[in-house]
């Protein structure tokens, strides 16, 4: 290597200069009894102010991308050698199931955001009229039944009572007189008409169709009638049966009872109905008293848990697209449609060819303390003869790596300008002013 030459012409000198100086010390120490030597000269010897060292261009701004999830690629948006905008998708993998997620998760935000809002919002108007409206039903039932019936009920009430029990007195008492006179008076007359209609019967019965003549039917419904007449009779005569007293006297226990309802104030009714004037009044005032606060740090809580929910499935979504992270040319690109990607694989490898730079690897620990950042250099390069750039070391890697048995340091130079014709690897001689 061309420092390794100009350190050994350096040691060799440094060497050739130390033993003059113990010869120059000896005969000093011969003489020093008899007068004091004049001091020995040794010349200073003079290093090579400039560090050679080989090195190659590189784009000032470069990236090898990769995917942050696995996936099936679905889309190469630019080819190898094709120009990226600053946030363009290069890579988009297949991404139906991280986009089924983010729906979800919004619906998931929008539903946790309407519970808070309700919360917040409190009762509508509506829903107070009506717990008011079940407060004063309740208020007005309670009053009605400390106050009693009113007196056209009680009136009512009083004449069905009397009703009932004249039934009773009548069943008691059975059929009077006249409605026996009455009875027996229509028995006879069904039993006249059934004498004229068998009368006619039997003048036609030697007709074969008799049963088809109007005197059959004639004397049908004339013995019917004589039966229910006859009946009628006997029940009169027969007077009142258990059943029919029982009956009656149900009635009456009815009617008093209904009687005694509106005239008398049962407690437990009473009680009952405080009761549901005050459930009405507590659903009321929870009504009016909105929200606890707890409940709405909870909506609250939930609205967040949705949003962090959102948050990770566009995440989630956007890992499927590989976006540029500054304008360059696709330099290379290792992937194709259909093929399946993993995490942390590099797939595209972009560069910024607008701009280059110049870096070595040729400085061992002996030269690289001579450099100093900002120092000037100057640039040739192989596949350009003739072509001379004047440069600036722009930074200096604090770390040194063993290369072949030395340890070197990266040295990064900026061209003062740009050629064209560089292209990125090109060989490049940089002489760099040593301090």
């Amino acid at each position: 290597m061309v420092t390794k030459v100009i350190n050994g012409l350096v040691i060799v000198a440094l060497i050739a200069a130390a033993v003059f100086a113990l010869a120059g010390c000896g005969a000093q120490a011969n003489s020093a009894n008899t007068r004091q030597a004049a001091p020995t000269v040794i010349p200073v010897v003079q290093a090579d102010r400039g560090i050679v060292a080989e090195g190659k261009v590189v784009p000032v701004r470069t990236a090898r991308l990769s995917m942050a999830a696995t996936g099936i690629v679905a889309e190469v948006a630019v080819a190898e050698g094709g120009q990226a905008a600053a946030g363009q998708t290069v890579i988009r993998l297949e991404s139906a199931r991280q986009a089924a997620a983010v729906a979800q998760a919004e619906a998931q935000l929008q539903r946790a955001d309407a519970s808070l809002a309700q919360l917040k919002a409190g009762p509508r108007k509506e829903e107070v009229a009506a717990a008011q409206a079940a407060v004063d039903a309740a208020a007005a039932r309670l009053k009605r039944i400390k106050d009693g019936a009113q007196p056209a009920e009680v009136a009512a009430a009083k004449a069905s009572l009397a009703e009932a029990q004249a039934a009773l007195q009548k069943t008691y008492e059975g059929a009077n007189e006249q409605q026996i006179i009455a009875a027996q008076a229509d028995f006879m007359n069904a039993a006249a008409a059934v004498r004229q209609a068998q009368a006619a019967y039997d003048r036609a019965k030697g007709d074969p169709n008799i049963g088809l003549r109007p005197e059959a039917l004639q004397l049908e419904q004339a013995t019917n009638q004589y039966n229910a007449a006859q009946a009628r009779l006997n029940d009169l005569k027969k007077g009142a049966s258990a059943a029919d007293i029982a009956g009656a006297s149900a009635r009456v226990q009815r009617a008093q009872a209904q009687l005694d309802q509106l005239t008398v104030v049962n407690p437990t009714d009473v009680a009952a109905a405080e009761a549901e004037v005050r459930r009405a009044q507590a659903q009321l005032d929870l009504l009016a008293a909105g929200a606890r606060s707890e409940a709405i740090a909870a909506a609250e809580a939930d609205v967040a848990a949705a949003k962090a929910t959102l948050a990770q499935a566009k995440a989630a979504l956007a890992e499927t697209e590989l976006k540029a992270p500054f304008a360059g040319t696709v330099a290379a690109l290792n992937v194709r449609v259909g093929e399946q990607v993993s995490p942390g694989v590099a797939l595209v490898q972009l560069a910024d060819l607008t701009a280059w730079q110049i870096e070595t690897d040729d400085l061992t620990e002996i030269n690289v303390v001579r450099v100093a950042e900002g120092a000037a250099a100057t640039l040739t390069f192989d596949a350009i003869p003739g072509l001379q750039i004047g440069g600036t070391v722009s930074r200096i890697k604090p770390l040194g790596e063993n290369k072949q048995g030395d340890i070197v340091y990266l040295v990064v130079v900026q061209p003062a300008e740009l050629d064209p014709r560089l292209r990125w690897n090109m060989t490049a001689s940089v002489t760099i002013e040593a301090r």
